[in-house]
């Protein structure tokens, strides 16, 4: 079942980008992140929306009033939070949905470019298995490399002169993961819940800065691209504190004035 409905549409689709766009494998996991992050924006969207309004509501005189009246029942607190949470339409919970989403297409993505750049007879048979039968005919095996890169390897950007390899797009994945976690905190109802938002958000960004460095520099690039797609999203939406998103102070960075 992964296969039928994840693997297999996605190794087409990316096959489908890669004849359009002339053989380039590199152009095709771009605009398949693009084309994925298109079908995903009303959710995205509307996450993002109950997010803002969980900001502007917990620097608000209301919230920070309740947290001195019930400071000593954080039962009756989380309670009270809770009730005005749902009379603003903001979903504590709703900044979880864009990362559930894209897990399965992280895997899929990342077992998609295995099977779709082959590197033994064997895989080639493989992937001429799960192309469709309708599908027009491919030159295979692809192209797999792009500007420096090979895709289906870790990225290994060599300078003469300097004796190791440069880690060039995991660098930029660290950058614009750490800023995208930022700009669209996990909000929490505690009051002591900043400082575990904040340890996620480094938690995530070494996770995939490692993933990076270690896996196909194809995912690298559907990283980067996610990554630009969810800070330009967000910016559109409003104003961005980018000072509070380069701190590493505890909680949710403040909205803009």
């Amino acid at each position: 079942m992964w296969d039928t409905f994840i693997i297999n549409p996605m190794i087409n689709a990316l096959l489908f980008l890669y004849q359009l766009l002339g053989g380039s494998f590199g152009l095709a996991i771009i605009v398949f992140t693009i084309a994925i992050r298109l079908l995903t924006y009303p959710l995205t969207a509307s996450s993002q929306k109950s997010m803002k309004k969980m900001q502007e509501l917990q620097s608000s005189k209301e919230w920070l009033d309740m947290q001195k009246k019930y400071a000593k029942d954080k039962e009756k607190l989380q309670a009270e939070q809770m009730k005005l949470l749902q009379s603003a339409g903001a979903n504590p919970i709703g900044g979880c949905l864009p990362t559930l989403i894209q897990l399965p297409v992280l895997i899929g993505l990342y077992q998609s470019i295995g099977n779709a750049i082959p590197s033994t007879p064997m895989q080639l048979f493989g992937l001429s298995q799960r192309m469709y039968d309708f599908f027009p005919s491919v030159l295979i095996p692809l192209q797999k490399n792009f500007l420096w890169l090979n895709l289906a390897q870790p990225e290994h950007l060599l300078i003469p002169g300097i004796p190791f390899a440069i880690p060039v797009l995991a660098g930029l994945v660290m950058i614009t993961s750490w800023v995208s976690q930022r700009i669209i905190p996990t909000m929490s109802t505690d009051p002591s819940g900043g400082q575990t938002n904040l340890i996620m958000n480094i938690f995530m960004v070494v996770l995939i800065t490692q993933i990076s460095l270690t896996l196909a520099s194809g995912l690298s690039l559907y990283f980067i691209v996610t990554n630009l797609l969810t800070i330009v999203q967000y910016m559109l939406m409003g104003k961005v504190n980018w000072k509070q998103v380069f701190t590493f102070t505890s909680g949710a960075p403040k909205p803009a004035k």
